[in-house]
């Protein structure tokens, strides 16, 4: 049986062109993406999946805006539009993402008081959301990543997958970013540094 598996991670309508939290060109991965979910025998999906009112959204702290950031309890946390609520066509996967093959999909950021961008831990960095477990008992250790946004679930996820003991290769034509403040930069930078094998 093969170690490797194909996590893709929230190519979602909120964040393909107009969506809520639109990535540029974000459709665009899409049949790169499914290209490689019809090579990989094992895929998981990871799917953002808040409920209304969640604690990071900007509309839930008066006098803030999207994309400023504030300090929760678990630490600073970036503040965006209403996204990804719970049973939206915003939350669900675009319509042309051949998703039907994944043996696993992995919904985060449904807790209300913590965000989550990694695929295995919310924002506190403590909390896991079990995808290592899973991984771990099916013997599945090396990783490819593919998704949205690269320099926020996507990096934050390799990272993590790294730090956790997995092989890691972002196969970055098949991600975008949204690029705040030169944040794409310093997540590919982070990534290399890390071990990310970046493709």
């Amino acid at each position: 049986m093969t170690q490797e598996a194909l996590i893709v991670i929230d190519v979602q309508n909120d964040f393909c062109p107009g969506g809520a939290l639109a990535v540029a060109d974000g459709d665009a991965i899409v049949p790169l993406i499914n290209d490689l979910i019809s090579r990989f025998e094992h895929v998981v999906l990871t799917q953002d999946w808040h409920p209304e009112r969640h604690s990071s959204f900007a509309s839930v702290h008066p006098g803030k805006a999207a994309f400023e950031t504030k300090t929760l309890h678990y630490g600073e946390q970036t503040l965006w539009p209403d996204h990804c609520v719970q049973g939206t066509g915003g939350a669900a996967f675009h319509p042309a993402l051949k998703w039907s093959k994944a043996e696993l999909i992995l919904r985060k950021g449904f807790r209300a008081s913590v965000d989550s961008y990694s695929a295995f831990f919310e924002n506190d960095r403590t909390t896991p959301t079990g995808l290592a477990g899973y991984l771990r008992e099916r013997g599945l250790t090396s990783l490819t990543l593919a998704g949205l946004a690269t320099d926020f679930c996507v990096a934050f996820s390799a990272l993590d997958g790294i730090r956790l003991g997995f092989d890691v290769k972002v196969q970055l034509e098949a991600c975008r970013a949204i690029d705040i403040g030169g944040s794409l930069d310093a997540m590919i930078a982070k990534m290399r540094d890390a071990g990310v094998a970046l493709a």
